[in-house]
C-alpha cells in the first residue's frame, strides 16, 4: 500500500513542472484566440446584418417610389380619360347640332325649290352655266340641242364676253354635220359682229373651208390667204396655208 501511494505521488503533475506550465499557457492562449475568433465572427455578422438592413431600407424606398409613380400614372390616366370623354361628348353635341342645322337647311332648300317654277329657274341660269350647257351638248354630239342652246344664250347674253365664242360654236354645230350653207353665214357673223373675238382667226378659216366645200374656190383662196397674212404664227394660219397648198396641187 505504501508502494502504491509512492507511485501516485510520483505520477501526479506538479504546478512547478515546466511541461505542465507550458501546456497551461498554451491552453490559455488557445482560449483567448478562440474568443477573438468568435468576436470577429460576431463583428462580421453584425456588419452583414447592417448591410442587409441598409439594402432593405433602400429597397423599401424604391418600392415606395414605384408605388407613388404608379399612383401618379393611374391618376394621369384617369385625368386623360376624363378629358377625352369630355371632348368626345362636346364633338358629339356639335355633330348633332350640325346634323340638325343641315336638316333645317335641306328643308329650306326643298321649300325654295318647290316655290320656284320651271320658267323662273331657267331665267335664273347664269351666263357661264348657260354657255357651258350648250357647249356640253355640242361635245356630246347633240348638235340640234346644242344649236338651240347657243341661240338661247346669244338671245339672253348678246353683250357677254362669251358671245363671240357662242356664235362660233353655233356655226360649228352645222359645220360638223356638213351643212356648209347653214354654217357659212353663222361663221360670217363672228367676223361682222364680234371682230375682237379670240375666235376670229378660226371663224375666217372655217369661212374659207365652207367656200372650198361649196366649190367657190376663188373666194376660199382669198379668205385663206387673208388668214395666213393677218394671223401669222397661229394654228389657223398654218391650216390655211396647208389648204392653199392642197388647192394648188389640185389645180396643177
Amino acid at each position: 500500500m505504501l508502494n502504491a501511494m509512492l507511485i501516485a505521488c510520483t505520477t501526479a503533475p506538479s504546478t512547478q513542472n515546466p511541461i505542465y506550465l507550458k501546456m497551461t499557457d498554451m491552453e490559455a492562449r488557445l482560449i483567448r484566440m478562440e474568443r477573438v475568433i468568435d468576436n470577429q465572427s460576431l463583428i462580421a455578422l453584425a456588419a452583414s446584418v447592417d448591410q442587409l438592413r441598409t439594402e432593405t431600407q433602400a429597397l423599401r424606398g424604391d418600392v415606395e417610389t414605384l408605388a407613388f409613380q404608379s399612383e401618379g400614372a393611374a391618376g394621369r390616366q384617369r385625368e386623360l380619360y376624363v378629358d377625352i370623354d369630355t371632348r368626345l361628348r362636346a364633338l358629339e353635341d356639335a355633330q348633332s347640332q350640325i346634323l340638325s342645322l343641315q336638316s333645317t337647311i335641306s328643308e329650306l332648300d326643298l321649300s325654295t325649290s318647290q316655290a320656284v317654277t320651271a320658267s323662273s329657274s331657267t331665267s335664273m341660269e347664269s351666263e357661264q352655266d348657260s354657255y357651258q350647257r350648250a357647249f356640253n351638248l355640242l361635245r356630246d354630239g347633240s348638235y340640234a340641242e346644242s344649236a338651240a342652246a347657243f341661240d338661247e344664250f346669244l338671245a339672253r347674253f348678246s353683250e357677254s364676253s362669251l358671245a363671240g365664242n357662242a356664235q362660233y360654236w353655233l356655226a360649228e354645230t352645222y359645220y360638223v354635220q356638213r351643212q356648209f350653207d347653214a354654217a357659212l353665214p353663222v361663221f360670217q357673223g363672228v367676223v361682222d359682229r364680234y371682230p375682237g373675238s379670240a375666235k376670229l382667226p378660226d371663224a375666217m378659216l372655217k369661212i374659207g373651208y365652207c367656200n372650198y366645200e361649196l366649190q367657190q374656190f376663188g373666194v376660199a383662196e382669198n379668205v385663206l390667204q387673208r388668214v395666213a397674212r393677218e394671223f401669222p404664227a397661229t394654228t389657223a394660219a398654218r391650216l390655211a396655208t396647208q389648204r392653199l397648198e392642197t388647192m394648188i396641187q389640185e389645180q396643177g
